[in-house]
């Protein structure tokens, strides 16, 4: 007879299975009980607040995010899933830079989507266990859950690595209602090196898996809803319009990752072209242009403020 151990770790398999299946670069399953490892995780995210590190990120600091099971009532366990966005290619305009995470279709979707199939893979295999979806919009210590599922760890510049698929991934999750087999949680790997810091012009990596979003390209681009942007940042753009990759691009563990081909991933078509003009756009062909791009989240006003601080620095 089968025990019921073999059972959810057979279970366990095929629902990992089934999320590459989807799409999915990787993924692993962790177990919702308090572990010292997510202690440490959330003192170091009180840390980051009291620090004001997450700027005006003001949805950093929901209590939920401390508290998993507040999410779903009575969740045992957590898919963790990685989307590999790196696609050949990707274009990297020496003028005007976009981050590869934003040049394909919206990750957001795109994760919600497969694991949305998943779910009713899920409901026709045991109707009795209830999921929720959870991706980065989400206030889940999602980095943190990635570690513990095994699917990475959290490294200097605060991405997540894969020893396959480095830091090129998007992550998404799926709470779960049923006890499943959990995977190790993964290891650091990232050594002595420190060319993430070393790298960041602004030097935003202010110490080891320590981000100050004040000093971050990224977030200054992304998020920023000031009309100008802070000096120091306008000096070190180096045209970044949107996202940054410089810690990802020196980053050792990135550089033979395979490439994602499906048309997901695939870099919009107008991208090639970008330039200055892009600041005469109407608002019609803006909507047309950054239709199903997580690029949206950049609103039109702040795209030309990014555009006239790189130009008015040539």
């Amino acid at each position: 007879m089968i025990s019921l151990k073999e059972k959810e770790e057979d279970f366990s398999i095929r629902i990992k299975e089934r999320a590459i299946v989807e799409g999915f670069a990787v993924s692993g399953i962790a177990s919702i009980k308090k572990s010292s490892r997510l202690k440490l995780r959330n003192n170091a995210l009180e840390r980051w607040l009291e620090n004001g590190y997450h700027s005006d990120m003001k949805w950093m600091e929901a209590e939920k995010r401390k508290n998993i099971e507040s999410l779903l009532k009575g969740a045992k366990s957590i898919l963790s899933v990685g989307f590999n966005y790196l696609s050949k290619d990707h274009k990297q305009n020496t003028k005007f830079k976009i981050g590869k995470f934003g040049q394909g279709e919206d990750y957001h979707k795109i994760i919600y989507k497969k694991l949305k199939n998943l779910g009713k893979w899920l409901d026709n295999e045991i109707p009795n266990c209830k999921w929720k979806i959870c991706v980065d919009t989400s206030p889940l210590l999602e980095k943190a859950w990635a570690e513990e599922a095994g699917l990475g760890w959290i490294s200097k510049n605060s991405n997540l690595i894969n020893t396959d698929y480095g830091s090129w991934m998007t992550l998404g999750f799926m709470i779960l209602t049923k006890d499943l087999t959990p995977d190790n949680p993964s290891k650091s790997l990232c050594g002595r090196c420190e060319k993430c810091i070393e790298q960041c012009p602004t030097n935003a990596i202010t110490e080891p898996f320590v981000i100050n979003s004040n000093l971050c390209i990224a977030y200054h681009t992304i998020e920023n809803r000031n009309k100008k942007l802070p000096e120091q940042i306008e000096q070190n753009l180096n045209g970044w319009i949107a996202g940054c990759d410089i810690c990802q691009d020196v980053c050792p563990w990135n550089k033979s990752v395979p490439f994602n081909d499906s048309i997901e991933a695939a870099p919009k078509s107008w991208l090639e072209k970008l330039d200055a003009e892009s600041l005469s756009w109407k608002e019609e062909e803006w909507n047309t242009k950054l239709r199903g791009s997580t690029l949206r989240r950049i609103k039109p006003w702040m795209w030309k403020r990014n555009i006239r601080a790189i130009i008015k620095k040539y």
